[in-house]
């Protein structure tokens, strides 16, 4: 088992501790949580078995027995507690988006590269087998001509920040929140690691009281291409993921996060349907890759995996 201690107490913090639990790979060894959080992090530790839980970072670095560091705190503080178990040694999982900018992202490979270590960004959908049978069937389509994707979600988060002015991380430009980040960012990953970085890119959004964005499109352009991403926190619709090409095209009517299923269609042929993904829960597919990928000191890997990590964030930067 690799042992891992985890970092926050916020939402996404038991779905990731019961995904690598469910992984079989990672045993959740401590929960961190700031001094104001310790009543939730022993909570947390109670609830999944977890021999330990600390206010203290430092009881985390100095573990000789902690093989990775899970950082799935506020996005604008994942490059500072990444960095900080990276200078210590440990290796890390960084939930997404990786940083807060292109040149935070390039501090932190810089740093697990010159010492060696694993750097993960935990993005669910590039560790799905349904991912990875959409770039097998893309040349069936031909040249691609457009790509459309859609993550739209009413946040049970929006109402309160709306009316009431309650601003939730998500919905805090000082956190690095925001539709773009929190939601549109899946969309992002997708098309940036089937397709590369792309030549322009423009962001059209719709701002709340707060400058914050709460929808809006990312337009890129490539090659004989373009790329469409939209995700909203204010309004739902069918979430899609499609890729249109001059000779068929290729449709998942699934939220892009999860890819649960998908279709192929080449003209002249039966549409063939695809529902690859091994497990219920979107995140252990991610936990499972980082373990095998870890186990098996496939170190090119991360290297791949940190390229797509830079190449969104410098995405992001433009778009901001």
């Amino acid at each position: 088992m690799i042992n891992v201690a985890v970092l926050g107490t916020g939402k996404i913090i038991p779905e990731a501790v019961s995904a690598m639990q469910s992984s079989g790979k990672f045993r959740v060894a401590n929960i961190w949580g700031r001094p104001h959080s310790r009543d939730k992090a022993a909570a947390l530790a109670e609830r999944f078995g977890v021999e330990k839980f600390t206010c203290d970072p430092e009881d985390i670095a100095a573990d000789p027995t902690i093989d990775f560091v899970y950082v799935g705190l506020v996005n604008s503080v994942h490059h500072e507690y990444a960095k900080k178990f990276l200078d210590a040694g440990k290796n890390v999982i960084v939930e997404k988006p990786f940083t807060t900018s292109a040149q935070e992202a390039r501090d932190l490979i810089d740093t697990a590269l010159s010492k060696r270590l694993y750097l993960f960004e935990a993005v669910t959908n590039l560790h799905l087998p349904n991912f990875f049978a959409i770039g097998d069937a893309l040349p069936k389509i031909g040249s691609v001509k457009m790509v459309l994707c859609n993550y739209s979600q009413y946040s049970s988060r929006y109402d309160a920040y709306r009316d009431e002015h309650i601003v939730a991380p998500a919905f805090d430009p000082k956190t690095f929140g925001g539709a773009l980040t929190d939601i549109n960012v899946y969309n992002l990953n997708l098309v940036v690691a089937l397709f590369g970085l792309p030549k322009k890119i423009s962001y059209a959004a719709n701002f709340g009281w707060n400058g914050i964005d709460t929808s809006g499109t990312v337009t890129m352009e490539y090659d004989g291409f373009i790329a469409q991403c939209t995700g909203a926190k204010d309004s739902g619709s069918p979430c899609f993921f499609s890729v249109q090409g001059d000779r068929g095209y290729i449709l998942s009517t699934t939220p892009p996060n999860e890819l649960t299923e998908f279709e192929l269609a080449v003209r002249g042929e039966p549409v063939k349907k695809f529902s690859l993904n091994q497990f219920d829960h979107r995140m252990v597919h991610e936990f499972v890759a980082f373990a095998e990928i870890f186990e098996r000191g496939d170190y090119a890997a991360v290297e791949r995996g940190l390229k797509t990590s830079l190449d969104v964030m410098t995405v992001l930067d433009a778009a901001k």
